[in-house]
This record gives C-alpha cells, sequence and structure tokens, in this order.
C-alpha cells in the first residue's frame, strides 16, 4: 500500500527543497515505519513481560532487576558508536541496520535457551539491545536524509506514530498469549522471534538506502573516528548532547514506572502487560501532533515541556490516588512525555550534523541517553531497595525539577551558537 507510492512520495520531498510542496513524507519514511512498527510488536512482547517474569515469578530484588533493566538500556552504549562509524564509513545505512535487526531477531530465540537464570537472560537481553544499539542510528539517519528538513518533525513523528503502533500491539499480543496460555513464556518467545524476522524482510525488500557519496579525491576516508567524537564539542550539537543526558539520567525508566503502578494499584500479575498500551495509546495520538509543533514553534519548548509532564507524572505517583484517578492520567502523561520528546529530539539534532556524520552523531545522541537511563535504572533500583518506592519517586522528582532549568540553559547556549 505505502510502497506502491514510494517514488511519488519521495519525488514529492525533493520537489520541497526547490520551493515546491512540502508536506508529503517520504516513502522510505513510511517504509521504515512498517519495519519499525513489525519490529516493535516483537519487541514490545518481551518488554512487557519481562518485569512479570523477572520480579513477580524469578523473585529477583528491585535492586538486581534495576541492574538488569539497566543494562538492558545502556549496553548499547559501546555498539551504538560502532554501528554508527561503520554507517557512516561505508554509506551502507541499510545493510548496517538490517544487522541490528537480525541480531535482535535472533536474541530473542536465545530467551528460550536461557531457562530462569537471571544471568542468561541478561545476556541474552544484552544481545537484544545490541541489535537496537547497531540499527538505531542509522534508521533515524535514513529519516533525516530521506525528508524535507524543514518539516523533519513531522517525518519523526510519522515514523514514531508506525513504531508506536507496534508497541501498542506488543502487550496485547503477550498478553493474549498469557491469558490463553497462564505461564507460557516460551510461547511468547517464539512469537516475538518470527515477528522479527519478518520486519527483517521487510526491511530488505522496501526500504531504500541513500546512494554511496564518492571518496575524496585525496583517497582519504570520509570519515574517522576522531571527527566522529569531535561533534561533541562542537557549539551547537554539544550542548544537545549534555541536556539529553543530564535529563535522561533523571528519567524513571518505564519497567520501573509499571511496577510502581502495579504496586499501588495492586494489580494482579496477569494484567502488568497491559500497562504499556495507556502509554502507546497516548505517544501514538500524539506524536504526529508534536513533531508538527516542533517544525512550527522549535524543538527546545517541546523537549522540556514533555520532560515537564513526566514530572507531573511523578508527582502523581506520589499522591494519596488510587483506582483509574492514578492509572489514566500516569500513563497518559507517560505518553505524552514520549511523544514530546524522542522523535523530537532527532529532528533537531539531526540538522546539526554534517550528512557524512550524520549517523555518527545521532549515535553518540542515543548513546549519552542509554548511559545516563543506564545509571538511572541503577539508582532507582538501590533507592527502592534501601529506602522504599515512595523515597525513590520523590528523589527522582526532586532532581528532574532541578535539571530541567539547567538543560533548558544549554539548549538556549545551542540555539545562540547558531546564530
Amino acid at each position: 500500500m505505502y510502497f506502491s507510492s514510494n517514488r511519488a512520495a519521495d519525488a514529492a520531498v525533493r520537489a520541497g527543497r526547490s520551493g515546491g510542496a512540502r508536506r508529503a513524507v517520504a516513502g522510505n519514511v513510511l517504509a521504515l515505519g512498517l519495519v519499525s512498527l513489525v519490529t516493535d510488536v516483537s519487541a514490545e512482547m518481551v518488554t512487557a513481560v519481562l518485569p512479570l517474569y523477572l520480579v513477580l515469578t524469578l523473585g529477583l530484588s528491585p535492586l538486581v532487576f534495576g541492574l538488569i533493566d539497566g543494562g538492558y538500556a545502556g549496553v548499547t552504549a559501546v555498539v551504538r558508536l560502532l554501528g554508527g562509524h561503520l554507517a557512516d564509513r561505508l554509506q551502507r545505512r541499510k545493510l548496517v541496520a538490517g544487522l541490528g535487526y537480525g541480531v535482535s531477531a535472533a536474541a530473542k530465540l536465545g530467551l528460550l535457551a536461557a531457562g530462569g537464570s537471571p544471568y542468561a537472560l541478561g545476556a541474552v537481553l544484552a544481545a537484544d539491545r545490541t541489535g537496537k544499539g547497531v540499527r538505531t542510528a542509522p534508521r533515524d539517519a535514513l529519516i533525516t536524509l530521506s525528508s524535507d528538513p524543514r518539516d523533519l518533525g513531522t517525518a519523526f513523528g510519522v515514523h514514531r506514530a508506525m513504531d508506536t503502533a507496534g508497541a501498542l500491539a506488543g502487550p496485547f499480543v503477550a498478553f493474549a498469549v498469557l491469558w490463553a496460555a497462564p505461564g507460557a513464556y516460551d510461547a511468547v518467545f517464539v512469537v516475538s522471534a518470527c515477528l522479527g524476522v519478518l520486519g527483517v524482510l521487510l526491511l530488505m525488500l522496501f526500504v531504500r538506502d541513500r546512494p554511496r557519496r564518492a571518496a575524496p579525491a585525496s583517497g582519504k576516508p570520509p570519515v574517522s573516528v576522531r571527527a566522529a567524537l569531535r561533534l561533541v564539542a562542537d557549539r551547537r550539537f554539544g550542548p544537545v548532547c549534555a541536556a539529553a543526558g543530564l535529563l535522561g539520567l533523571f528519567t524513571v525508566s518505564d519497567a520501573f514506572l509499571y511496577l510502581l503502578l502495579q504496586r499501588e494499584l495492586d494489580l494482579q500479575a496477569v494484567y502488568l502487560p497491559l500497562l504499556p498500551v495507556g502509554t502507546a495509546v497516548t505517544f501514538l495520538l500524539l506524536s504526529y501532533g508534536c513533531g508538527r509543533l516542533s517544525d512550527r514553534i522549535g524543538a527546545r519548548p517541546v523537549f522540556l515541556g514533555g520532560h515537564l509532564l513526566l514530572l507531573a507524572a511523578y508527582v502523581l505517583l506520589l499522591a494519596p490516588l488510587g483506582g483509574p484517578a492514578l492509572l489514566v492520567p500516569v500513563l497518559a502523561l507517560h505518553g505524552a512525555f514520549y511523544a514530546a520528546t524522542d522523535g523530537v529530539l532527532m529532528a533537531a539534532a539531526g540538522p546539526l550534523l554534517p550528512e557524512d556524520l550524520r549517523t555518527s552523531g545521532l549515535a553518540i545522541l542515543q548513546t549519552g541517553q542509554a548511559l545516563a537511563r543506564l545509571l538511572s535504572s541503577v539508582l532507582v533500583g538501590a533507592a527502592w531497595t534501601a529506602w522504599g518506592p515512595g523515597t525513590a519517586v520523590l528523589a527522582a522528582a526532586l532532581l528532574l525539577a532541578s535539571a530541567l532549568p539547567v538543560a533548558g540553559a544549554l539548549l538556549r547556549a545551542c540555539r545562540a551558537a547558531g546564530q
């Protein structure tokens, strides 16, 4: 359906660069969106059952779960950088992204062999996140290179909406499997692996790479590690990395937020995989609108506003509420936070980077966030174990509120450097 008009949509985007119509989303973006949709069904099936499986079934402490969850989010750090550099060095972003999708699909099968060992599970999940780390920056670079720079927020909004549709479906599929066969985690992993393979096939068939650029006449490679690392010192890009990392340090992971809700609401364990659905619904509904808004008013107020919404969710978790009065607004605020930050940040950062280093730069930015969230998961898990969940959430809320003005100043410095 989308792919029959792939070339026409891309032609419309190219026309926008020369003053024509601007609002068509490139067919390549739609193709990448469908790949992400299918892959996210696969990924979120596993993500949805992890807290249930590791904490409530295997009986891991919150601290151990925090270490595994943080590693799940942060193990990609080095791999993101290597994947980004390789994609830029070869100018083969589709190839490198496909490798990442393939590794993640294979990791789902590895879950079958991990058994009940938290260490084996941690290793398999690290492999899955390695695949995600390899593919994310090349995929986002392809989106920026396939779109009109003036409409990058819209392009990322459409992609993230399709991605989130998969995230919305994934927990439902996991819930359906566990409802039909309680405790059948192996069945969840098998279905997840099959969908992961389908995502790889869609990428191979429908996504088109950016044509390879010729090497300079001097014979030197167009990309070097030193040149990529120097991006952090750039007066415009460096502050964006610093602001994203600072705010990521005080972002409670999704898994911990859902465990907090499950604890506060005393939900039965079988319903825990459905909590991400509330986040995904809001993300899906608001992603496109937040992208368009960032194109109109700028990324900085939208990005910071998203973190204010996350802060409001923390405050609600500390309030004496229960039932739908707690569940609905917390999940809605959580989804709105992602809609206002995820694609918006990538859309803002992409034009700050030279094309030959686009993937490497986005990988550096994503790595900073991943490392910050790794440390955040460990700290929240330690605070929960030592002082209880209420104190952990209160500390996260106070630190996030303190970090927001600093992040705002960093992003203003970035804007001033670009003038």
